[in-house]
């Protein structure tokens, strides 16, 4: 079952399908509370079904060339990771449905539309220590941030930047991922890291990569999600992990830093590790267990 609900009804969705014995794929992120999050792992191990969340932009032609590179050794010692989201969201589309902009049920630009490249910066860069998150709403009437900037500290040492922004106007820039190491530097730009814009490498192998040829043709977007969903049924056929699909456990730390983010911009910008106690921020939170919003009914 694909499961692709407001955010913050994930957790009781999943946690009602995996009771009845279905394998979901669920809508990033798996959830806006960590406590909800941990639920919903810990029932589906339970009940013995497997859970996936939807980060497609992992099968882009350009981030799966790089992190074969990765895998190869090439970059050598990672250095510095920088994602640049920089779209534009109107009014009207806060409008739309009554969840959206909401603490409650939807979360920010951080949870919602960059939650994809905080995925790849944790995908390249591995485990996180300690994030650093100022957060403002601009230029936007809604609850939650428009605009937010962090820093992430990476257990390997690695540094990475993290932007995000609906509020560029009048029209989408980028969505774009700049990964440094030792031995190379590749940039993926586009709208949606989707465009291969540097590959350069010391060692001098595959240097000449026709980046043209790595781009997502305008009239294909929807080619990885494809291929992400071929991945998943072949998981739950076959029983065996496909390492380039995200499963429960990396849903999971996806959260924890998300989390982290939230509470470090309540707190001013204090740097805190992933799955920091949550003791100011509304991410999530609502008085009580709310229905269905009716525009989701209906």
């Amino acid at each position: 079952v694909h499961v692709l609900v407001p955010t913050g009804l994930h957790a009781e969705v999943v946690v009602d399908l995996a009771k009845r014995g279905r394998n979901i794929l669920v809508e990033k992120p798996m959830a806006l509370r960590l406590d909800e999050a941990e639920e919903m792992v810990h029932v589906c191990e339970k009940e013995g079904v497997k859970l996936f969340v939807m980060y497609q932009n992992r099968y882009n032609r350009p981030v799966r060339a790089a992190r074969k590179a990765l895998e190869d050794k090439r970059f050598g010692k990672m250095v510095l990771g920088t994602v640049r989201v920089r779209w534009c969201r109107p009014q009207a589309y806060y409008e739309t449905a009554e969840w959206r902009g909401t603490w409650a049920f939807d979360g920010g630009v951080m949870a919602q539309q960059a939650s994809h490249h905080l995925d790849l910066l944790q995908y390249f860069l591995g485990p996180v220590e300690t994030v650093q998150c100022q957060i403002a709403t601009r230029l936007l009437d809604i609850e939650v941030e428009d605009t937010a900037a962090a820093i992430l500290k990476f257990r390997s040492g690695a540094l990475g930047v993290f932007e995000a922004t609906v509020a560029a106007r009048p029209s989408n820039l980028e969505g774009s991922l700049s990964l440094l190491g030792e031995k190379g530097s590749v940039v993926i730009g586009g709208f949606a890291v989707n465009e291969l814009t540097s590959w350069s490498f010391s060692d001098g192998e595959g240097n000449a990569v026709p980046v043209p040829s790595l781009a997502v043709p305008s009239s294909n977007r929807l080619y990885m999600h494809i291929e992400y969903f071929r991945d998943v049924i072949r998981s739950v056929r076959e029983k065996t992990r496909v390492p380039s699909v995200c499963d429960a456990e990396e849903g999971l730390v996806n959260v924890r830093i998300l989390s982290s983010l939230y509470e470090s911009a309540a707190r001013g910008g204090e740097p805190l590790p992933p799955g920091a106690p949550v003791i100011r921020s509304r991410l999530g939170v609502r008085e009580e267990r709310p229905r269905t919003p009716a525009s989701v009914r209906d």
